[in-house]
C-alpha cells in the first residue's frame, strides 16, 4: 500500500493551501447543511471551512491513514473525518457541497465518477475541485523518464500516474450533466527556498509512487540522478527557485 507522509506535504503548506482558497472563493453556497471534503489530506485546511460555514456540519474524508490520523488533531466540534475511498463514498444523505482539492489526479477514470458525485449533491448544491495541469512540466517529465530507465523500470513499471485534464474538458462533462459550470486554469509561480526545493516539492506528491516502488540502494541511486535534473531544469535565483505550477478549477452547481 502508497504511503503519504504528513510531514513531508507539509513543507510547502502555504502554497499548496493557495488554490484550495481560490476554489472556495467560487462556491456560492450561503448556509449549506452539510459539506463533504473527499480527499482532505491533513485536515488543515478542512477545518477553515468551518470558518465560512460555521453552521454547517463538515466531513473530511480520505483513503490515507496516516492523514486521517493526522486530521484526527483538527477536530472541531462541527468538522469530523473519516478514512474511505471516495470511489466508494457515498453519504446517507445528499450533501450540499463537495469539495475536491487535489485529489481526484490519484483516481483512475475519475471523470467516470463525476455522475455519482453529482447524485450525492442536492439539487442546488455544489461540487468544486481543483486538479493539477502540470504534467508536462519538466518535473514529471524527467521523473517518468528515468523511470523508464532500464536501471529502474522493472521496479517502476506497474506504477498509476497520476493524470488530469484540461477545464474544457471538465466544463463539457458536467454541463453535459445539467450543471452550470464555471472552469478555469491557473499558473502559480511558487517562490521555493532551501536545497533541493523542486525535488522535496514533488517527492510528497507526485513523486511519491514511484520512490516508494524502488527499494535501496535503487532509491538513493534515483533520488541523486533526479535531483541533479530537477536542478538543471529549475535553477536556483537570488531570490529563490521558481516552480511554475498551472491547476485546473471546476465550480459546478446542479440545476
Amino acid at each position: 500500500m502508497q504511503r503519504w507522509n504528513p510531514d513531508t506535504y507539509a513543507q510547502f503548506a502555504q502554497e499548496r493551501s493557495r488554490p484550495f482558497f481560490d476554489l472556495l472563493q467560487r462556491i456560492r453556497a450561503d448556509q449549506p447543511r452539510r459539506v463533504v471534503d473527499l480527499g482532505c489530506g491533513p485536515g488543515d485546511l478542512t477545518v477553515t471551512l468551518a470558518d465560512r460555514w460555521p453552521d454547517a456540519i463538515i466531513e473530511g474524508v480520505d483513503s490515507s491513514p496516516d492523514m486521517i490520523e493526522r486530521a484526527d488533531r483538527c477536530k472541531r466540534d462541527t468538522v469530523s473525518f473519516t478514512l474511505g475511498d471516495l470511489r466508494q463514498w457515498s453519504p446517507p444523505t445528499q450533501v450540499d457541497v463537495i469539495i475536491s482539492n487535489a485529489t481526484l489526479q490519484w483516481v483512475p477514470q475519475h471523470r467516470a465518477l463525476l455522475p455519482q458525485l453529482l447524485d450525492s449533491v442536492v439539487r442546488g448544491g455544489w461540487l468544486a475541485f481543483q486538479v493539477p495541469g502540470n504534467f508536462n512540466e519538466p518535473s514529471h517529465r524527467l521523473l517518468r523518464s528515468l523511470a523508464r530507465d532500464d536501471r529502474f523500470a522493472a521496479a517502476t513499471a506497474d506504477v498509476d500516474e497520476p493524470q488530469a485534464y484540461d477545464a474544457a474538458t471538465y466544463l463539457a462533462d458536467l454541463a453535459s450533466l445539467g450543471c452550470q459550470v464555471e472552469a478555469w486554469e491557473t499558473t502559480y509561480l511558487h517562490v521555493l527556498a532551501g536545497p533541493d526545493p523542486v525535488f522535496r516539492w514533488v517527492s510528497g506528491t507526485g513523486a511519491r509512487p514511484i520512490l516508494q516502488a524502488l527499494t535501496e540502494p535503487l532509491r538513493t541511486e534515483f533520488v541523486a540522478a533526479y535531483q541533479a535534473q530537477l536542478d538543471r531544469a529549475y535553477p536556483p535565483q537570488d531570490f529563490g527557485t521558481v516552480l511554475p505550477f498551472r491547476r485546473i478549477f471546476v465550480v459546478a452547481q446542479k440545476q
